[in-house]
């Protein structure tokens, strides 16, 4: 079971200000533009999962709010800033709450089985959303802050997504077998705490930021977007968290 770190008030706002710095900066480093909704994509869900996983709901949703907000508006995106306050708060929270509570059940083969299943849907959810939306030409714009031209052209074929969807799910399912039963609580609560954001984005897009700016925009381009950003942020935030309980012994008291 993931134990979060028990921390005095001087350290978890030390911890709080760090975490918040890394998300800032992790956001803006790695931005690709989507003009149909004049959002971007970006890696900023990778330290809101770690945050929330290794330090609870406190540091994970102060980051994660605070730390995406001062990135939207330093990129010139401000008209998603005060969204992006909430709806990273409200998914930081919600995986740094949901993480410290496991349900209590000391069957093997329960939790064998619940890690197989959430390895099956995160698989075909990665398999399906990559194919359709993330195959194709892509333009990365990569440093701080993104320049107008991207860095990098180049071209992803649908087939990678099947194949890194099936890769996920078999090492899902041979961590839950032979490693850690449990494993697959750690990548459901951010499957919850993400799908919160990807609902936040389209619900103040499409009856707030677009109505309110007489944009021609569609907010349902932007679901497929933050989808393959969470699960990204996913398979990323994972393995550093196991990473970091394994190595530092001080994360597990």
């Amino acid at each position: 079971m993931l134990k979060q770190v028990s921390t005095s008030v001087t350290t978890r706002l030390a911890v709080t200000t760090i975490s918040t710095s890394l998300v800032c900066v992790v956001t803006m480093v790695f931005s690709v533009y989507v003009p149909q909704t004049r959002g971007f994509f970006n890696l900023g869900e990778t330290m809101v999962f770690v945050s929330a996983l290794l330090f609870g709901s406190f540091v994970g949703g102060s980051a994660g709010g605070v730390g995406s907000m001062l990135a939207d508006v330093l990129l010139g995106f401000w008209y998603y800033a005060p969204a992006t306050l909430a709806i990273k708060a409200c998914e930081g929270g919600i995986v740094g709450v949901f993480c410290g509570r496991m349900p209590k059940s000391s069957s093997k083969l329960f939790w064998k089985v619940f890690t197989f299943s959430v390895g099956l849907m995160l698989g075909i959810l990665l398999a399906s959303v990559g194919s359709f939306y993330y195959s194709g030409t892509v333009e990365l714009r990569i440093g701080i802050p993104p320049p107008e031209n991207p860095n990098v052209v180049f071209s992803i074929p649908s087939m990678l997504w099947y194949v890194l969807g099936t890769c996920v799910f078999l090492l899902m399912t041979l961590t839950g077998f032979a490693l850690d039963p449990q494993f697959g609580w750690l990548v459901f609560t951010t499957l919850i705490g993400g799908a919160a954001m990807v609902t936040g984005y389209y619900l103040y897009q499409k009856f707030l930021l677009f109505p309110l700016f007489g944009v021609e925009a569609i907010a349902e381009a932007e679901i497929p977007i933050n989808i393959g950003q969470m699960l990204i942020g996913l398979i990323v935030a994972v393995p550093i968290v196991k990473i970091v309980l394994r190595s530092l012994s001080q994360f597990k008291s």
